[in-house]
């Protein structure tokens, strides 16, 4: 650098130069080279500069050593900016056409089972049922007692119920995962006057060997309606033409007498498949000590419930022979539906 030069002049150049420079740079190895260059402690054009400030007189030094630092710290901090930008990989873009679709996003979808219980609301709906929701724990009262069950029944076996061992009710009692949805129907009545129409979807659990056709947890459907001439003859409509709007009425379906502690006369409901005839689920007329046991006058009114297992439903709709199939989360089947 001359000697004559301004410092001021000097200061702008190098400042210049310095900052082309490291903008030129295309690797780490020339951004080095340009380190070295202006800013090395035994031989870069700095310590030009700094000779300059030293041959400076007294009352110029602290202006030109302002000019001198903020020019070093522009010169520094441009420096390691372009070390970070040439640090960072580069994208290749060789043989990408930019006006190319991109990949599309694959998108999830509702589980089989939503799907039905989805449509069980739309037809069920139609017939003039409102939804009702409970919990999954209960205690024994909604379980079974109110449910006209006794403390001998088969089904109180804690061997056939999912007990929860560390909790229990407010009051002390046993506590457990329910075992049907007509759970809500005790408490739907308990909170309502009648009339009354409406159904409880949602998942029961029972200590069943699992197989093709039983898991030990599953999703049921309970309807109850409840009002003055409600007939049997009311609830076998119902289930004809809700299973016939979801199965198509090519689908048989068939009513065989059976026994529920809550309902009384009690049928279950079978469909044909594959000429063999599988249950859907039980209904009957409720029992006059259910009724009893909400408050309700069995002489004044009465009412029908019906428990309809979801899943068989699912499976009848689409040919599935295996329940399991449900819960293995298999992407290839749920890209089925």
């Amino acid at each position: 650098m001359p000697e004559n030069i301004e410092p001021t002049a000097a200061f702008d150049e190098y400042e210049q130069a310095a900052l082309n420079a490291i903008a030129a740079a295309g690797s780490a190895e020339g951004l080095e080279a340009v380190r070295i260059e202006f800013l090395g402690k035994n031989k870069g054009r700095l310590r030009d500069l700094q000779k300059l400030l030293g041959a400076a007189d007294k009352q110029q030094r602290p202006v030109l050593g302002k000019r001198f630092n903020s020019v070093k710290t522009a010169v520094i901090q441009t420096l390691e900016q372009r070390r970070t930008e040439l640090s960072r990989p580069k994208a290749e873009a060789v043989g990408v056409d930019i006006t190319l679709p991109g990949t599309p996003v694959r998108l999830g979808r509702r589980h089989p089972l939503t799907q039905t219980i989805e449509e069980f609301k739309d037809i069920i709906g139609r017939f003039g049922f409102s939804v009702a929701e409970g919990p999954e724990i209960e205690d024994e009262h909604h379980n079974f007692i109110s449910l006209n069950i006794p403390a001998d029944h088969p089904a109180r076996d804690p061997l056939e119920n999912f007990y929860l061992a560390t909790a229990e009710t407010a009051s002390g009692g046993p506590v457990l995962l329910r075992t049907q949805t007509s759970t809500v129907q005790i408490r739907v009545m308990q909170q309502t006057e009648p009339p009354i129409r409406v159904v409880s979807l949602g998942r029961v659990y029972r200590p069943d060997t699992i197989d093709a056709t039983h898991c030990c947890m599953f999703h049921q459907m309970e309807g109850l309606m409840v009002g003055e001439g409600v007939t049997m003859a009311q609830l076998k409509t119902v289930l004809t033409m809700f299973a016939s709007a979801y199965l198509g009425h090519d689908v048989p379906i068939r009513f065989r007498p059976s026994f529920f502690p809550f309902t009384e006369p009690s049928v279950e409901v079978d469909m044909l498949w594959d000429e063999n005839w599988l249950e859907l689920g039980g209904a009957g007329m409720v029992d006059p000590n259910v009724l009893r046991a909400v408050g309700y006058d069995p002489d004044a009114v009465s009412g029908f419930a019906f428990g309809l297992g979801i899943e068989r439903f699912c499976m009848r709709r689409h040919q599935i022979t295996d329940i399991r199939r449900f819960f293995e989360n298999d992407v290839r089947f749920l890209r089925q539906f």
